[in-house]
């Protein structure tokens, strides 16, 4: 039986990518509040532990707000207001973290991450009793929040530093500002933040913090949180990340895959639509039939899927069969344009089953499709060379028992 260990930072990472994309305009932001705290850490001369906690939980602090627009629009704010609406991500992100046995240690810090110094927080907290990584991570959060897209960095640093000086004892712990100030006098703080290149030696000094690996258990454990959030997107999709799961390891057991085959097939089939997250919500909630400039913006998700899982070790073949399940047999599917010999049994049981599901579960404004009718249209897809006929003929098959998995 293959084993799989996978890096705790090569699965943070591919995550905090999808939440990159679904910021849509926020360039990098999670990683720049990811280098600012590591700063920070090196700074306070963290224990390795407690440095990988304090960047983990920067890697992903928006994690609450990548299923809605408005949420995501919150979050770009270069606020001094001060509301309940600006920590709506916040505890949305540490409820979706908090019971993970991998992640849930990351959950408090992120849950104050937006409680000011001086107080007025919802959580009542103030001062030295908002959690030391909380501080950390709102300070960074608005340090990088104040970086301009396509200005110089040292044309900007002092408006920075001057922003960050005017909130002390108010916004920021006096104390952390002061830490601020002293790794803002090396260039190389602020370079680092700017330069993609140096995520690799990031990421390779995170690798060093962590020497437990995850199990495949442990993957897709994390895989339903973040299914949770791609199927909140939007109203029609509301468990159709959780419903392909079911439906394709379902099929895989009767295809006679292994237990951890199993697995992988439940985690392709939660995370197919991960790429989802770089569309807008106003897309994917458009009642009306979409443009062709909207398509065009939809078929991005598949390549999305693909470029966030294929970077986790030992997911190559789940990256493969989560994101090629809108490519078609005769080769006119998308993103890769991929054919009947370059699909492996694993791609073609979740495209069958996100048919099945799209076809079986019922939307807000429409009840699922017939036994018979959803029959004809996946046999006429069949006919026209879009989904394997052993698959499509295997799920009608067991129709009755797919369809149970919906509520299970």
């Amino acid at each position: 039986m293959r084993t799989f260990n996978i890096h705790p930072i090569n699965l943070i990472k591919a995550l905090s990518m999808s939440l990159e994309l679904a910021l849509l305009g926020v360039e990098n932001h999670h990683w720049r509040v990811g280098v600012i705290c590591d700063n920070f850490a090196e700074a306070l001369d963290m224990s390795p532990e407690e440095r990988q906690k304090l960047v983990y939980a920067a890697l992903l602090h928006d994690i609450g707000a990548a299923a809605n627009t408005q949420e995501r629009q919150r979050v770009r704010l270069l606020e001094d207001a001060v509301g309940p609406e600006l920590y709506h991500h916040a505890e949305a992100g540490y409820q979706l973290l908090k019971d993970s046995p991998q992640l849930g240690n990351l959950a408090p810090a992120i849950r104050y991450h937006h409680d000011r110094w001086l107080g007025g927080n919802p959580s009542g907290f103030a001062g030295k009793s908002i959690p030391l990584n909380s501080r950390l991570l709102h300070l960074a959060d608005k340090i990088a929040l104040q970086i301009q897209q396509g200005e110089f960095i040292f044309a900007q640093n002092e408006r920075i530093e001057a922003y960050v000086e005017k909130r002390s004892g108010t916004e920021f712990d006096p104390d952390l500002v002061e830490l601020f100030k002293s790794c803002a006098q090396a260039e190389s703080f602020w370079l680092d933040m700017m330069n993609q290149s140096y995520q690799g030696a990031l990421f390779q000094k995170l690798d060093v913090y962590g020497k437990l690996a995850m199990s495949l258990e442990d993957a897709l454990e994390i895989s339903e949180i973040f299914a949770t959030i791609i199927d909140s997107m939007s109203r029609f999709t509301a468990r159709h990340s959780h419903y392909v799961a079911r439906v394709a390891s379902f099929l895989g057991k009767l295809k006679g895959f292994s237990a951890n085959e199993v697995k992988m097939m439940q985690i392709a089939g939660l995370l197919h639509d991960i790429g989802k997250l770089a569309i807008p919500n106003q897309i994917l909630e458009k009642p009306d039939q979409l443009t062709k400039d909207e398509i065009k913006i939809v078929r991005q998700h598949t390549y999305y899927t693909y470029r966030i899982l294929e970077q986790i070790d030992g997911f190559e073949q789940i990256a493969e069969w989560a994101a090629f399940h809108h490519e078609c047999l005769d080769g006119t599917g998308y993103p890769f344009r991929l054919s009947a010999p370059d699909l492996s049994l694993g791609s073609r049981i979740v495209a069958v089953a996100d048919v099945f599901a799209a076809l079986t579960e019922k939307r807000p404004y429409s009840d699922s499709v017939p036994k018979l009718r959803t029959q004809s249209i996946m046999e006429k897809m069949v006919a026209n060379n879009k989904l394997d006929e052993n698959i499509t003929e295997l799920v009608l098959l067991h129709f009755e028992e797919a369809v149970a998995l919906l509520t299970k």
